[in-house]
């Protein structure tokens, strides 16, 4: 038997961008008042979702922030009605969304408690009842005569949130509210769902936190901007959700990578053309500029010791395009740890040439260089460089911990001259569900010997 049943549900919203009255007078006056409660658009919170929670489930609603999620949670609390299409929840409801809500600040915690439970549906006498067990909960008991509103919001939501669990529902709505209290409370709270769990209770919980969905939900619904998109075991859930989210992030980073190479050229003919005005100046004044490298000057390039974005060079030999690659051979952003991982340089040499190196460099965001090398390192002579041609640096295991990185890509003389210097301008992101520290993940595995357990 369903605990919750949405069928066909939509949830529309107004929104009105007219002018705002101050009192129902003025609006008269203006003669305006039928025009200016006209909505202007309708914005769809959700379209034409349907899911069943089975009795006794636990069912986790996950998805980026205005997909939907607690609009769906607020139509199943009863606190907004669907636009169209039907819900039906059975059983006494406990809503975990806005905790705290109808506390009254100038009186006390006690007086708060009794009247907080009886808005949820307990009698004075219940609320009697489990009075001690809210307050301990809560880890309130020094405080519960002092009024509300010399409380920290973390004891506030605390409050709320004892008050709420306590309610003894059938049906136990929860919308991101575990970021309640310190570590232990938070222990409190997940100990308390678990034993919801064990009492057969419905449990709908709406959350970011996907770890959290994973262990503790049977079932889960992926949102995306107000549509349902898949539905059922949580772990292949969570994982097409994921995968989308990478989707997402990297054609933010393919964006931003964009802008950054078009800043930094912009940046870089400026700066040349400031070098040129100067190189004219000196020689009208009579004074010559030093100078090396076979007669060339090099390049004007930013301060070496800050790690800024920014491109320079003589562009004798310009790198035209930089391209990462995944496992698959696609173009990405986004990479797992220990993945395979490609980054492609095509380059264009106005004129053939022997003298050239190749570099890259991968940076974290403290500006640590995680690792540097380029093909003069590598023992690697240079025989001759023509017209167009590509340049691959492929990495079987990328071992980096999570984060994001930025990558330094180069051609330059083999005495440093630069033909075409690209500095932090390409971003990627490591993502692991391992949660390690530093910059590097090794392989490796723990060896135990002796009476040494560890849970399952």
């Amino acid at each position: 038997m369903n605990a919750i049943e949405l069928t066909n549900v939509s949830k529309i919203y107004r929104r009105y961008s007219g002018r705002q009255f101050s009192t129902l007078k003025s609006a008269l006056l203006q003669r305006s008042l039928l025009q200016n409660l006209r909505p202007n658009e309708v914005f769809p919170a959700l379209t034409d979702v349907s899911f069943a929670v089975r009795r006794g489930v636990t069912y986790g609603v996950i998805g980026k922030n205005g997909s939907g999620k607690s609009t769906a949670l607020k139509l199943v609390a009863g606190i907004t009605k669907p636009t169209t299409g039907t819900v039906k929840v059975e059983g006494r409801i406990s809503a975990l969304i806005e905790l705290g809500a109808g506390f009254h600040p100038e009186i006390s915690g006690r007086e708060n408690v009794f009247i907080n439970g009886i808005m949820l549906g307990l009698t004075k006498r219940e609320v009697q009842e489990r009075f001690d067990e809210i307050v301990d909960f809560a880890e309130l008991r020094e405080f519960i005569d002092a009024p509300v509103k010399t409380y920290s919001s973390g004891m506030y939501m605390r409050l709320g949130f004892a008050v709420a669990i306590h309610v003894n529902p059938d049906v136990l709505l929860v919308d991101e509210v575990l970021a309640v209290g310190d570590e232990g409370f938070t222990h409190k709270c997940l100990d308390k769902f678990g034993e919801f769990r064990r009492r057969g209770k419905t449990i709908l919980l709406v959350t970011h936190s996907l770890p959290l969905v994973e262990r503790f939900c049977d079932e889960a619904l992926w949102l995306d901007q107000g549509h349902a998109m898949t539905h059922g075991d949580p772990k292949r859930v969570v994982d097409a959700y994921l995968t989308k989210v990478e989707e997402g992030e990297s054609e933010l980073l393919a964006t931003s990578k964009a802008r950054a190479v078009e800043d930094a050229d912009r940046d870089g003919q400026e700066r040349q053309e400031r070098q040129e005005r100067q190189e004219r100046q000196e020689r009208q004044e009579g004074q010559e500029g030093q100078e090396g490298n076979d007669g060339q000057q090099a390049p004007s390039s930013p301060d070496q010791s800050r790690r800024v974005e920014g491109r320079w060079g003589s562009r004798e030999v310009e790198i035209v395009d930089v391209t990462f690659f995944d496992k698959d051979n696609q173009p990405s952003f986004v990479f797992h740890t220990g993945d395979p991982v490609s980054i492609r340089l095509k380059l264009h040499a106005a004129h053939p040439t022997d003298d050239f190196v190749f570099g890259i460099a991968i940076f974290n965001p403290d500006g640590v260089c995680c690792y540097g090398t380029n093909t003069e390192r590598e023992d690697m002579e240079p025989v001759r460089l023509a017209g167009d041609a590509e340049v691959t640096f492929a990495i079987d295991s990328l071992a980096l911990v999570d984060g994001t990185y930025k990558v330094d890509v180069a051609v330059h003389k083999r005495d440093g001259f630069p033909y075409d210097y690209h500095r932090l301008l390409y971003t990627f992101r490591m993502k692991s569900r391992s949660r390690d520290v530093g910059i590097y993940r090794p392989h490796h595995e723990w060896r135990f010997s002796g009476d040494v357990q560890f849970k399952s």
